[in-house]
C-alpha cells in the first residue's frame, strides 16, 4: 500500500494546519501497523511525545482520523457505533475521537486525549486507533 498520499495536506479535512513531521510520523505509524509491529507504533509515538510532547501525538492521532474517514463533506456528522456502550475503553475513545475528527471539534478531541491520559489510556487508545485506521484501509481497498 502506497502511503505517500499522508504526505499531501490537501488529502485531509482539518489537518492542514499541522506540521509536516506529524504528516511523516502518521506515515510512520501505518508503515507500522500495517506490518503489524505494534511495538514499533508504540515506539513511534513515544518518539513523538519526546519530540514534540502530547501536541505532538495528538497531531498524529488527527492525522490517523482523517486517513480513517477520508475526504467528507463539510457539515455535522453523527456516526452510528453499535454497541459503543459495551465496548472497551479504548474502542470507544477511538470512535469518539474519530467522531469528533469528523466533525472538526477540537475542544472535544482534546478533552478525550487528556481523559485517556488522566485514565492511563492513552498507548491503547492510540495503538486501537493506529489498527483502526489500517483495517479501515484495508477495507476501502478489498
Amino acid at each position: 500500500m502506497n502511503l505517500r498520499f499522508l504526505t499531501d495536506p490537501r488529502t485531509f479535512l482539518g489537518v492542514t494546519d499541522v506540521p509536516q513531521h506529524a504528516l511523516d510520523d502518521a506515515a510512520q505509524v501505518l508503515h507500522c501497523a500495517l506490518s503489524g509491529d505494534s511495538d514499533a507504533v508504540v515506539g513511534t509515538f513515544d518518539a513523538v511525545v519526546d519530540r514534540s510532547g502530547v501536541v505532538g501525538a495528538y497531531d498524529v492521532a488527527w492525522c490517523l482520523a482523517a486517513t480513517m474517514v477520508g475526504q467528507v463533506p463539510l457539515g455535522a456528522w453523527t456516526l452510528d457505533f453499535p454497541g459503543i456502550d459495551d465496548a472497551r475503553y479504548d474502542k470507544r475513545w477511538v470512535a469518539r475521537f474519530v467522531s469528533a475528527y469528523v466533525n472538526g471539534d477540537v475542544p472535544t478531541g482534546e478533552a478525550l486525549f487528556s481523559a485517556a491520559i488522566a485514565d492511563g489510556q492513552l498507548p491503547d487508545c492510540l495503538l486501537a486507533l493506529a489498527g483502526s485506521t489500517i483495517a479501515t484501509l484495508r477495507h476501502r481497498a478489498a
